[in-house]
């Protein structure tokens, strides 16, 4: 009995390696997860990663742009009012900047179904695999996991003015805190890791944030 389960039931001569771009599948007999995993955030994980990692980089990603195209219905608005948050759009001229964490171990999988929640459930956006280039110009490429909402997403809201952005950052709020606080994270990362970086996109919106601040009444922003 014990060789015919065998023979019917053989050990895999050559595990699969696990593939870290789908995590949302469970991980299968035979496969064998990887020693450690990259996983690149560009927004609220440069701040608030709330997972265990081994170590961190501070580096960019070539091919994206970081855009409030995101709509947020639960981190950083409701239903009736969505919050924008950042995602990322193809671009070959561009790069974007953020923060690459390792995972090691046990690791690995609670932070993906740490994720999985946040940021495929609750947030909406898929997940690839990109190069990470550190900043510390002595390391190698590292090929790490991205969480990116895409246009087919149904909480996509897409482009407008910096001034209708900032209009609907300064009054949403979620569960995770007010919008204008996600912004200013992004900001402060930006002026404290990569000072020298230029990123128009976000300091717009920050411009404008603190242009239309004053002219607000106090039960528009949700602080």
């Amino acid at each position: 009995e014990r060789k015919k389960s065998i023979a019917s039931n053989p050990p895999s001569p050559h595990p699969a390696r696990w593939d870290p771009s789908d995590p949302a599948r469970p991980q299968q007999e035979h496969e064998v997860p990887p020693e450690s995993l990259w996983i690149f955030g560009y927004g609220s994980l440069v701040w608030k990663p709330d997972f265990e990692f081994s170590c961190s980089k501070v580096g960019f990603v070539r091919g994206f742009s970081r855009r409030f195209w995101h709509g947020d219905t639960f981190h950083r608005g409701t239903e009736k009012m969505p919050g924008r948050v950042v995602t990322l759009m193809e671009d070959c001229e561009a790069c974007t900047w953020g923060v690459a964490y390792e995972v090691r171990g046990d690791q690995i999988r609670a932070s993906l179904d740490y994720l999985n929640i946040r940021e495929r459930a609750k947030g909406g956006y898929e997940t690839k695999l990109v190069e990470f280039i550190p900043q510390e110009g002595g390391d190698a490429i590292i090929l790490a996991l991205v969480y990116i909402a895409t246009p087919e997403n149904p909480i996509f809201l897409g482009p407008a003015s910096s001034e209708d952005i900032a209009m609907q950052i300064a009054t949403s709020s979620g569960r995770s805190g007010h919008n204008i606080e996600y912004l200013f994270q992004l900001v402060d990362f930006m002026r404290l890791f990569c000072p020298e970086v230029e990123d128009e996109h976000l300091f717009a919106i920050e411009e404008a944030i603190i242009a239309i601040l004053p002219c607000l009444d106090r039960t528009e922003i949700l602080l």
